[in-house]
């Protein structure tokens, strides 16, 4: 993420276990009540096109590389790398800058993130906002590892399933599970590939992805999330979901209709469930598309005065 004229400060912040985050603090530093940026994965990190639905004349954002992702050092490190400690990792962050409440937004694994955040400290929240919804259910999980999103990419899964020997075609992903939590580096690698590749191709919609290369060895990205998938993101089946009840401040949904990494009951239920939300829905996919943009442009403008 490049620096710009409202850049207030760019930094690394050391926290538990030898981890150092990075930490991009970004926009009006007068705004009332800051915005704390949530990126997917895990195992992603921020890009510039993060910015977009922000405006950085009225709002502060805060963006960080999660543990071991992005520019966060040492990159690739999964030991100690729990959504528990990611959490802890968002009230350093605020603790470092002097920030006592804010706003806490994030799409995919940056939604189930927010959540989880909101639940365990309400008290530093002022509201979240969320789109592309996760929540790490196993359902959520199995939808898209056992893939029964198929009806719609039958070519895809078909695909996928080539990437494993015979006898465990039933089930790839549980196979590539198995190989990137080995100590096989060749392992690891091929099967991070394969799912990275697979995932993508049914986050694009189009059939334009591009598989990865061969040539390509920095897939630690892909490995972190396989790790939080093979370990259920380290909560309980349902947490988010069942702890929803709990989250009083005002939620603000944005769901795509045709997001098949995703699926958007999940958001559905978190509308119905927690007492103060707001589902939005759009017509896009599980990539945050213009319509998407947009309308997280506008919440954010009405949530972060």
């Amino acid at each position: 993420m490049n620096e710009d004229q409202y850049t207030n400060a760019t930094f690394m912040l050391p926290v538990s276990h030898g981890h150092e985050l990075w930490v991009h603090d970004w926009g009006n530093k007068d705004a009332k009540t800051p915005i704390f940026f949530l990126h997917g994965g895990p195992g992603s990190h921020c890009k510039d096109k993060h910015k977009f639905p922000f405006d950085p004349k009225t709002q502060r954002v805060i963006f960080h590389d999660q543990r071991g992702s992005g520019q966060s050092l040492p990159k690739g490190q999964w030991h100690h790398n729990t959504t528990q400690e990611l959490a802890a990792d968002i009230s350093a962050i605020a603790d470092k800058l002097g920030i006592k409440k804010f706003i806490v937004t994030g799409g995919s694994w940056g939604s189930a993130l927010a959540l989880y955040y909101a639940i365990e400290h309400p008290e530093r929240v002022a509201a979240i906002v969320v789109h592309g919804v996760f929540t790490a259910s196993q359902s959520e999980i199995d939808w898209i590892d056992q893939g029964k999103f198929r009806t719609h990419f039958p070519d895809i899964w078909d695909t996928y399933v080539t990437t494993v020997p015979t006898e465990h075609k039933n089930d790839p992903s549980a196979y590539h599970m198995a190989n990137v939590i080995d100590n096989d580096e060749a392992k690891v690698l091929a099967s991070a590939r394969a799912y990275g590749d697979f995932e993508s191709a049914v986050i694009s919609l189009n059939d334009l992805h591009a598989p990865t290369p061969e040539t390509e060895t920095d897939l630690s990205g892909n490995i972190i999330e396989m790790r939080y998938l093979a370990k259920r993101c380290f909560l309980p089946d349902r947490y988010i979901l069942d702890n929803a009840h709990t989250l009083t401040m005002p939620i603000h949904i944005v769901q795509g209709r045709y997001d098949f990494v995703c699926p958007p009951v999940t958001a559905y239920e978190l509308s119905q469930i927690a007492p103060n939300a707001h589902l939005t829905w759009v017509t896009s996919g599980h990539a945050p598309e213009h319509e998407t943009i947009t309308t997280l442009s506008l919440i954010y403008h009405v949530v972060a005065k």
